[in-house]
């Protein structure tokens, strides 16, 4: 074995150590705090960031793991004492999302208030669990109706939400989706945070799919 290929398998291990239940309840933590302390900067006139924030427009986004953590804070049902969405966070985009696995997507999902949008690939499977791209796509159609959307790109892998490819990616990166990806995101942080009608009445329109190749998939409701 070389010295990157052990560096590599190091780095899968302590990813597979880090993403437990233990520290997704702490990150959830780390969110509203951070979100309490952004507060208290925005009113205080010695801080550089004093009257700068509109604490009113929080959106939150994550990617695999950080996917999860912001299922967590704005809206997925856990069944578990002391785990709730914070109700700051306004909107959020979900980069590979997860399906709980002690509970039915329906109960998960159903009472998700704030708008979603979710990114996933038909080849988006996570090297440190069990989670595939057919799992991540259950995730939509437990949602319930009311701005909420799903990009699917075809034959993108875990890592194309990322600037780099992944040690075991199979398959070539389609720069495309990078494109794909930043203007629907963007246009969805302009219509829910921002309030744009203009962009709103594009996600909801079918001028999205002109930026998507023939087999990628674009849904909403």
């Amino acid at each position: 074995m070389g010295f990157a290929n052990k560096t590599t398998v190091d780095a899968v291990r302590d990813m597979k150590k880090a993403a437990n239940a233990e520290n997704l309840f702490l990150r959830m933590k780390d969110v509203s705090v951070v979100i309490d302390q952004l507060e208290k900067w925005n009113i205080e006139k010695e801080h550089e960031l004093y009257n700068r924030l509109n604490l009113e427009k929080i959106g939150m986004s994550g990617h695999s793991f950080g996917a999860l953590t912001t299922q967590a804070v704005s809206g997925q049902n856990f069944r578990i004492s002391g785990v709730e969405a914070d109700p700051r966070i306004k909107a959020s985009v979900l980069l590979s999302p997860t399906i709980p696995k002690r509970i039915s997507e329906k109960v998960a999902f159903e009472h998700v208030k704030i708008p979603w949008l979710i990114m996933t690939g038909t080849h988006d499977n996570s090297i440190i669990n069990d989670t595939d791209a057919a799992s991540r796509m259950k995730v939509f159609p437990a949602l319930p109706k009311g701005d909420k959307y799903e990009l699917v790109l075809n034959k993108a892998e875990h890592s194309a939400f990322n600037d780099k490819g992944l040690p075991n990616d199979k398959l070539p990166r389609n720069p495309n989706h990078h494109k794909s990806i930043l203007a629907i995101s963007t246009a969805f942080w302009d219509a829910f945070l921002l309030e744009n009608q203009e962009a709103k009445d594009w996600l909801n329109s079918d001028a999205v799919n002109f930026l998507l190749e023939k087999e990628d998939r674009w849904q909403k409701k």
